[in-house]
């Protein structure tokens, strides 16, 4: 288990930027986001994948934006035929960080507050977050672009498989209980 925890800290250690040393105005950081990525994070919607992301600092006086550009694919289950497929993944985000005396919440989702002693910031579930939240509700093969098709033996077998379910589920159906209600009419 020990071991498992420092091998997902060191592969997230990558995506921390520190910023104490910077001259104020934009800087740029390139990270390449694979498979031990997604392993990192326990439970991960998203277990596959390879991406760039491309993050602008801007240090400013008294905050840091970050610009996000994340490019790649993600490896995703088909909901219809359960295959696993390539889809394409897009992200422009934008994220503010200020900074205070006091570890304070922030309403607005696109803020972070940090404590003005902090020297990095870990973006590492920022990236995870801006991924996860860009996967399709509802995944199909065939929508993905690439002209991959579901596979059709596995739906054929599916739907095998549901209509026996259905047919038995009509045949008991029929409650017992409701017979003498019946005989009432």
């Amino acid at each position: 288990m020990r071991a498992k925890i420092l091998l997902q800290l060191k592969a997230l250690k990558q995506f921390s930027i520190p910023f104490t040393g910077l001259k104020i105005g934009k800087h740029q950081f390139d990270f390449e986001i694979d498979n031990n990525f997604f392993d990192a994070f326990e439970y991960s919607l998203v277990k596959k994948g390879d991406l760039k992301a491309e993050v602008e600092l801007d240090k400013q006086e008294t905050m840091l934006i970050l610009q996000f550009r994340i490019d790649g694919t993600i490896v995703l289950d088909c909901d219809k035929c359960l295959a696993a497929f390539n889809s394409p993944v897009s992200i422009r985000e934008r994220q503010i960080v200020k900074f205070a005396e006091d570890e304070l919440q922030s309403d607005d989702l696109e803020i972070i507050v940090l404590h003005k002693k902090e020297t990095e910031i870990d973006i590492s579930g920022l990236i995870y977050e801006f991924i996860t939240v860009a996967v399709p509700y509802v995944k199909f093969c065939e929508e993905n672009g690439d002209g991959q098709q579901c596979d059709q033996e596995m739906i054929a077998r599916l739907e095998s498989l549901s209509t026996g379910a259905q047919k038995e589920e009509e045949e008991t159906d029929e409650d017992p209980r409701w017979d003498a209600l019946k005989k009432l009419k």
